[in-house]
């Protein structure tokens, strides 16, 4: 019983506390003139982080693979 409880709980959070900013770009900021780009502008975001972190992570590989240190053990 406890654990059902738990899950609705965390169901509850996401639906009506961490989401609130999404529902908000989907149901308010859509509608007006700039929603469109408003609401993709989140998807940029994500992408240009994903895209920085992604190029620090291939810069660190490539120099620990310079310098032989990189964990080659099959």
């Amino acid at each position: 019983m406890m654990t059902s409880n738990i899950f609705k709980w965390i169901g509850t959070l996401f639906t009506e506390y961490l989401f609130t900013p999404f529902n908000v770009l989907r149901s308010d900021l859509a509608l007006k003139e700039f929603g469109w780009w408003i609401s993709n502008g989140v998807n940029w975001l994500f992408m240009i982080v994903f895209i920085f972190l992604l190029r620090y992570w291939m810069k660190e590989s490539y120099r620990f693979k310079r310098e032989g240190t990189e964990d080659r053990a099959q």
